[in-house]
């Protein structure tokens, strides 16, 4: 993560900065050339307010009241309104993380200079964020288009001093909360609550987290497989270099690579007809399996970063030489974060298949060669036997989720709204999906781990030493049974976070 200050300029935020934010708490501030254009768009705004020009979302109403012309002195009881009427979100709250990201990515998108918002509205989006003031915003209610509606106006409530925040540990209510941290809640100009609302931040902030843990994930996973095929005796020369080439995907290749490096040194591999010819697919067809969902994450990767730096929001203040002009457009809509959040889950979810088979390999005595779960005294003992159910239940859950979202729609607003991305719902199931699958390799590990116990770990790899002594540190030899449920979930955390990688 980046510790240092993140500046935003509407074009540049990487995902190593939003991570550094959204998690890190590292600060924000506005880059000096765009808070010059989001003085210019504002400046535009302002004229056609003055000239009492018909715009949409500035002088008119929104959806299905586009026709209706409000008058100059309702300008800004419309954008309130607006705020109040779309905070009808329900469920559970999302996490602080994704909270934040959003407020992130919505300062940096008007940071762009096409939204026609004051300088203001930025600069409060970013004193939230570095006084760590984090809405309260429950997670269902949008539909992704006309983008994240419900969860950007529960954002904006506290902008406002309504709603909830939590602050300092505590859930305050909105005018409390900016009191004690000595921020101004903002009385929106016109454009302001369309501008703050109409976009994607939402599906976008969860699904780059979502992206960051999975991309953890996917080293760690290969970790896990190259424990397994020790524990297995696996025979490597299914990842010869030269037969990878042959169907070069670069994901099969860069795993290919790794897994040669993570098993080097070893003195538990195999050669073919030594233990047996060839291995089950689980092992053999790592590379193609791990390898797809590397470049499933590299797509999704590419798209997310459009998206973190793109204004979303309608109508668009487009400016020029000769002047400007607001375009009513359709920037907002989710579809290409929502079909790639469901690209992200349904590959994780097809790569932790693979890891679920590896785990009944290990505990299956017909298989490993090892004591039935991986126990020394089986009967008395029931060893990992379960956590082969807990990664059969997680993976059964993760394949009903990976049903992708984005090929739903439900038209709303009088049917002016008749298409929508549920870009929202998809990016929550990948989330959801993503967390499945670190307690999934957690428990492989653990049972890699335990495997290499009864063929002993100083005939491991000199990498797969070190991820013993790590998971050694969190998760101890199996002598007797114990409850594992903690263990489990502190290893995960250690996926989920890149520990092994490191």
């Amino acid at each position: 993560m980046i510790h240092g200050p993140v500046v935003i300029d509407g074009s540049s935020l990487t995902l190593e900065q939003f991570v550094s934010v959204s998690l890190g708490f590292a600060p924000v501030a506005l880059g000096d050339g765009a808070r010059q254009k989001v003085l210019e768009s504002r400046r535009h705004v302002d004229s056609v307010v003055a000239a009492g020009q018909v715009s949409y979302g500035i002088t008119t109403g929104f959806g299905k009241f586009a026709d209706m012309v409000i008058s100059a002195g309702d300008v800004a009881s419309l954008q309130e309104n607006l705020i109040l009427s779309h905070a009808a979100g329900t469920g559970a709250p999302f996490g602080e993380a994704e909270v934040r990201g959003m407020m992130l990515l919505r300062a940096n998108a008007l940071a762009k200079g096409y939204s026609g918002v004051r300088a203001e509205v930025i600069d409060t989006l970013l004193d939230m964020l570095n006084k760590r003031v984090c809405p309260v915003i429950p997670e269902k209610g949008s539909l992704g288009a006309s983008g994240d509606l419900a969860p950007l106006a529960h954002m904006v409530l506290v902008v406002l001093g309504r709603g909830q925040a939590t602050y300092r540990g505590r859930v305050l209510s909105g005018d409390k909360v900016l009191k004690e941290s000595g921020i101004r809640p903002l009385v929106l100009a016109a454009k302001e609550g369309l501008a703050l609302i109409n976009g994607t931040q939402a599906m976008t902030s969860v699904g780059a987290l979502a992206l960051w843990r999975a991309k953890n994930l996917s080293d760690a996973v290969d970790i896990a497989a190259a424990l397994t095929f020790e524990g297995l005796r696996g025979i490597p020369a299914a990842l010869d270099a030269g037969a990878l080439e042959a169907r070069p995907h670069a994901g099969a290749l860069a795993t290919g690579a790794r897994l040669r490096e993570l098993l080097s040194g070893s003195s538990l591999v195999t050669s073919p007809g030594e233990l047996r010819v060839q291995d089950a697919y689980s092992l053999r067809c790592v590379p193609q399996v791990h390898g797809a969902l590397k470049m499933a994450i590299e797509h999704v990767a590419s798209v997310l970063h459009v998206e973190m730096n793109s204004a979303t929001d309608n109508p668009l203040v487009v400016l020029e030489d000769c002047g400007g002009r607001i375009v009513s457009c359709g920037n907002f809509h989710g579809q290409p974060v929502s079909q790639a959040m469901d690209y992200l889950g349904l590959s994780v979810c097809g790569a932790m298949g693979m890891a679920e088979r590896r785990i009944d390999r290990l505990l299956n005595p017909t298989f490993s060669g090892l004591p039935a779960f991986l126990t020394a005294r089986g009967g008395l003992n029931s060893g990992f036997m379960m956590l082969h159910y807990t990664a059969a239940a997680l993976l059964s859950e993760s394949k009903i989720l990976a049903s992708p979202a984005c090929v739903d729609s439900i038209p709303v607003s009088a049917g002016q709204e008749d298409h929508v991305s549920m870009g929202t719902i998809a990016a929550r199931k990948a989330r959801d999906i993503v967390e499945n699958a670190c307690k999934i390799v957690a428990i492989e590990l653990m049972c890699a781990a335990q495997a290499a116990e009864f063929l002993g770990p100083d005939r491991l790899s000199p990498h797969g030493r070190r991820t013993y002594k790590l998971l050694r540190e969190h998760s101890p030899a199996l002598e007797g049974d114990r409850v594992l449920s903690g263990e489990i979930d502190e290893i995960a955390v250690l996926v989920s976070g890149g520990d092994f990688v490191e």
